[in-house]
């Protein structure tokens, strides 16, 4: 469980770092670069530790995919940024792939047990 709550801290602090650089440059102060910079390094950081225990596949899937999603979505909110119906299309997607990369890992003897 620790290593789980470490990816999802990993996600925080990416996402945080993500939307502090867009904040930075639409706003011209260089305090959004120097918080991206620690949340970035801080994401790494949580990212490796997590992969100890978690496979680097669906650490990384998901880490980058559910990032993406909540930048995006954050974006909407944040920044008045669109969301089309492809971009839409394709966020559902990446959360798909992410669940099969899930499922893709999961030890054989849960699968035979599902297959049942």
């Amino acid at each position: 469980m620790f290593y789980w709550m470490l990816l999802v801290l990993a996600i925080v602090f990416e996402v945080t770092g993500t939307l502090s650089m867009k904040w930075s440059t639409l706003s011209g102060s260089v305090s959004g670069f120097y918080i991206m910079l620690v949340m970035i390094a801080c994401s790494y950081l949580s990212l490796s530790i997590a992969i100890k225990k978690i496979a680097l596949g669906v650490a990384y899937a998901m880490w980058e995919g559910v990032g993406i999603v909540l930048i995006s979505l954050c974006s909407l909110w944040l920044f008045d940024e669109s969301l089309s119906m492809i971009k839409l299309s394709g966020l559902a997607l990446l959360i798909l792939g992410i669940v099969l990369i899930k499922i893709g890992t999961l030890p054989a003897v849960a699968k035979s047990k599902g297959a049942i």
